[in-house]
């Protein structure tokens, strides 16, 4: 587990662009040591349940979309993305990955500090219960055991992989002709094409991708809905 001054220098930049002071290595909220969620995972802001059946607005450069996500569905996975988007992490990230009629991916986040905190905190595959395909929502993974924030919106029938172990959480009930328009002039990513590479984002975050591949959409904000 990392001390507050291993998170401290990780997340220093982060704070600053918060508004919030470091106290002597932690921030410091409500009289105590503490640090904003997103900063300290294993907070218990983090590790709330999600409701059963939730809906989540994204609003992006290119227009708003929905989804609905079922926790019956993937149960960690869907934990992890409640708990994700109620603290703000996916606002201003990138979608640098759009493949038309495959898929559109997101999730490092535009502040290097914040990826270095979320890179190594894997959670554990949830059986696949739904099929992905069009319109529905699963993680990203680097195989067995490595989802951490990244997800996918299929673009098409992907059926083929469930069996590779990504398991939907959600589906798109709103919107889809929005996510069909975001950007995806550049292609596949690094080294496999002349799109972003995801080593550098989390390296360099929105920075890199500002400078180099400036017509990526991305979301200016994301909210969990009222029932």
């Amino acid at each position: 587990m990392r001390t507050c001054g291993d998170i401290a220098s990780a997340a220093r930049q982060l704070l600053l662009t918060l508004g919030l002071g470091l106290a002597g290595g932690c921030a410091t909220f409500g009289g105590g040591p503490s640090l904003p969620p997103l900063l300290d995972p294993d907070s218990e802001a983090m590790q709330a349940v999600a409701p059963d059946r939730f809906k989540v607005l994204f609003e992006t450069t290119e227009g708003d979309f929905v989804l609905e996500a079922y926790r019956e569905w993937a149960p960690l996975g869907t934990d992890r993305f409640y708990n994700l988007v109620r603290h703000g992490f996916y606002d201003g990230a990138r979608f640098f990955r759009v493949l038309p009629g495959f898929v559109v991916q997101f999730g490092l986040p535009g502040d290097p500090a914040l990826t270095e905190i979320w890179s190594e905190r894997r959670i554990e595959d949830d059986p696949v219960v739904e099929s992905n395909v069009e319109g529905y929502v699963s993680f990203a993974t680097a195989g067995p055991g490595t989802r951490t924030a990244q997800v996918f919106i299929n673009l098409a029938d992907n059926s083929r992989l469930d069996a590779m172990g990504f398991a939907p959480f959600a589906r798109i009930v709103g919107g889809m002709d929005i996510v069909g328009r975001l950007y995806a002039g550049y292609g596949e990513g690094a080294p496999q094409g002349r799109g972003p590479s995801q080593d550098r984002i989390q390296e360099e975050g929105n920075r890199y991708l500002e400078a180099e591949f400036p017509e990526l959409d991305y979301i200016y904000r994301a909210r969990v809905l009222p029932p």
